[in-house]
């Protein structure tokens, strides 16, 4: 039986839902898959023609928001940058690779399909297996800006509430609401023009700002499927005008005490790398973190 077609918006500018269910029993995804697919996203997000708006990884599954941009904006500028980006300075880029690249890194399933064959290439050589580890082929769903926008978002972000995971969505490092609070939205990957013109917004805190409240206000109600948000946690927040402290930012932070392969000065953290890098292959492009909250401090993941 052939497949349905995807509904898309080839035309124009247009806002997609992804979500992409593995294959393998259980929770195949742990802390190191995890941030190993959104690197992988981050990295394609960079290369591709799209906004990245939102997006939780779990166990077994993942959600994406994305904004994908039409064959008309992939400028030839910049798609001679994404391609040297992509494979490389030295390698001549020509009018067959401006026709090819401009299509290709404009089309949704393209996008999709290069994050999921790079992760599970990756997931095969890590654990030493072969075989299919994504399941049916990934949904998408096209999304209005604006108020549908954002409760769409609300819903990604909720998940790790939903399934029991964590109290609070910012406590959850791989979802929307998690990177922003713990890594400050590093190296830009979440846009935050959800198109909410009666926000009436500019100051990009203060657009997040009323997108946790959104979300908290969100998932203190019932929707009868999954855990709600404890209504205390919400009422705290409520008094804090929905505001991160400075000390709370420090707090969420403070992961990289844990999860950090090395922490320290730059000068120190640059030493170690020099030392460790022959372990970590020749096309390792790892960069070191700074610490929000700790002046002067950086960190490097670690080597697993």
């Amino acid at each position: 039986m052939p497949r349905n077609a995807r509904f898309t918006l080839p035309d124009r500018p247009a806002i997609y839902h992804i979500i992409s269910r593995t294959a393998l029993s259980g929770f195949p995804l742990g802390d190191i898959e995890k941030d190993k697919l959104l690197d992988i996203i981050r990295y394609f997000s960079r290369i591709y023609f799209v906004d990245i708006l939102g997006f939780a990884i779990m166990g077994n599954h993942w959600h994406l928001a994305v904004k994908v941009y039409p064959h008309e904006y992939a400028y030839r500028d910049e798609v001679k940058e994404r391609f040297a980006r992509r494979y490389g300075e030295d390698v001549h880029f020509g009018d067959q690779d401006m026709e090819k690249f401009s299509k290709k890194w404009t089309d949704l399933s393209e996008f999709v399909r290069e994050i999921k064959q790079t992760f599970s290439r990756y997931y095969n050589k890590r654990h030493n297996r072969r075989g299919f580890f994504w399941g049916e082929r990934f949904k998408s769903m096209i999304v209005q800006e604006g108020h549908t926008l954002v409760n769409m978002l609300a819903y990604i972000d909720l998940n790790p509430i939903r399934a029991g995971i964590v109290k609070k969505p910012e406590d959850y490092r791989w979802c929307s609401l998690g990177y922003h609070t713990q890594t400050g939205n590093k190296d830009g990957l979440l846009s935050i023009d959800f198109g909410m013109k009666e926000w009436n917004e500019f100051d990009p805190k203060e657009i997040v700002r009323k997108y946790r409240q959104f979300v908290y206000e969100t998932g203190a109600v019932d929707a009868g499927k999954g855990k709600v948000m404890d209504k205390k946690i919400v009422e705290k927040a409520r008094k804090k005008g929905f505001k991160i402290s400075r000390s709370d930012r420090f707090r969420y932070r403070c992961r990289y005490f844990t999860d950090s392969g090395v922490i320290g000065g730059k000068d120190f953290v640059q030493e170690v790398f020099d030392q460790v890098k022959h372990l970590l292959g020749s096309k390792d492009t790892r960069k070191f973190t700074p610490v929000g909250g700790v002046e002067g401090t950086y960190s490097m993941k670690r080597l697993g």
